[in-house]
């Protein structure tokens, strides 16, 4: 099936992985096994996206038995938006479907609508705090 919103694994592993972070307590380290378990990910393909997290500064890793996974910031100061970018790169609302435009865009297929969904989405991302999230997984 298609979707009209497309995000990447990696960039959907790092939305999801910081939300379980912040769902934990404050300071709690969690391993990479345990979150790769709970996203049913792959330990590797987490650890390439944790270690893009770690160098921007948004996780902070410690290494050995009792080592994991912390927020090194606040849930409340980091936006889902900072969270895409550092995996996907600057995310600017589209106006159309093509890297280069092939119409003037008077005639568009699409009209305006692209437009207004990019910026409705690029807005919500950057609207849209972690700790919002924090509720996201249930602990048995």
């Amino acid at each position: 099936m298609t979707h009209i919103l497309k995000i990447s694994e990696a960039a959907s592993l790092a939305l999801h992985s910081m939300a379980y972070l912040a769902s934990r307590k404050k300071n709690e380290c969690v391993s990479l096994k345990e979150i790769s378990k709970r996203l049913k990910a792959s330990d590797a393909h987490l650890s390439k996206v944790l270690q893009r997290l770690a160098k921007q500064g948004l996780v902070a890793s410690t290494r050995g038995p009792k080592g994991g996974f912390t927020l090194a910031k606040d849930a409340n100061e980091i936006t889902l938006l900072e969270i895409l970018e550092t995996i996907e790169g600057h995310i600017q609302p589209s106006k159309c479907l093509f890297d280069t435009p092939i119409c003037d865009g008077e005639q568009c297929i699409l009209a305006d609508l692209l437009e207004k969904i990019s910026t409705e989405v690029h807005e919500y991302l950057k609207n849209r705090r972690l700790s919002e999230f924090k509720n996201v997984f249930k602990y048995p």
